[in-house]
């Protein structure tokens, strides 16, 4: 293994072709490994800086033959203002209460899923997740992270729980980095169509960083080709991960 400021590698590998989710007739291979050891906490960290995502206990990233349109970016939290826009979204969204829960799958939680995934993503690779496939997502866990869930009485989404909880309209599971908070994957009710929540809900990871002193707010990938994707180029200022490193958005394309 190689070591790195007191980090142990692991073994990477890399997997077969598969046809790319996000550009039609293009193939995707990922190089990958396991979040274990001594120290994964610090290994998701550095990875998380190289441009790689987590799922579960993995840390993956494109490795595709003649492609690069996958690239990392991140929100830069103390330059970050929010337009008028982003403003008229936090007020119509002032009533939404947050909690930050330990990473525990709940019933509620998988419903919010299945909902969204069959009105969101019906094709998607997602689509025939399981309430056991969503345990292992949010519980097999070697890092630090944590459920937030979104509640507030919307009359488009469900009725409160028997509990007398507003109901569940949004959920994200978010990896916390020495630099950062990372959105690994977020829900929401498709009902709540005024509510634009998954711009809402970066909006609130933004502020949350803030809050922490974190530098931070890592989106994934984004591919300029693909619709699906081009509103994370709207949390400016945002940093891109090129082959020179982390640079302006304004400055890498």
């Amino acid at each position: 293994m190689n070591e790195r400021a007191g980090i142990r590698y692991p073994q990477f590998y890399i997997t077969t072709a598969q046809p790319c989710p996000y550009l039609p007739g293009r193939y995707e291979k990922k190089v990958f490994t396991h979040l274990l050891g001594e120290d994964p906490v610090a290994l998701n960290d550095l990875l998380t800086e190289a441009g790689f995502r987590r799922s579960q206990n993995i840390a993956y990233r494109p490795a595709c033959d003649g492609c690069d349109a996958c690239v990392s970016v991140r929100v830069i939290v103390d330059e970050f203002a929010p337009g008028r826009n982003f403003r008229k979204l936090l007020n119509r969204n002032a009533d939404i209460t947050a909690v930050s829960r330990p990473p525990r799958a709940t019933q509620e939680q998988f419903a919010l899923l299945r909902t969204y995934l069959d009105a969101r993503h019906p094709d998607g690779g997602m689509a025939d997740m399981t309430a056991m496939d969503y345990s292992s997502m949010i519980e097999d866990t070697t890092i630090e992270t944590e459920v937030i869930e979104y509640r507030a009485a919307d009359p488009a989404v469900a009725s409160p729980d028997p509990g007398g909880q507003p109901p569940l309209i949004a959920a994200a599971l978010t990896d916390r980095l020495h630099d950062g908070l990372s959105m690994v994957y977020s829900f929401y009710s498709p009902a709540a169509t005024t509510r634009s929540l998954g711009s809402w809900m970066v909006l609130d990871h933004i502020e949350r960083a803030r809050r922490m002193g974190l530098p931070y707010v890592y989106l994934g990938y984004w591919i300029a080709d693909c619709r699906k994707m081009t509103y994370k180029t709207r949390f400016q200022p945002l940093e891109a991960l090129t082959r020179d490193g982390w640079r302006r958005y304004e400055d890498a394309f």
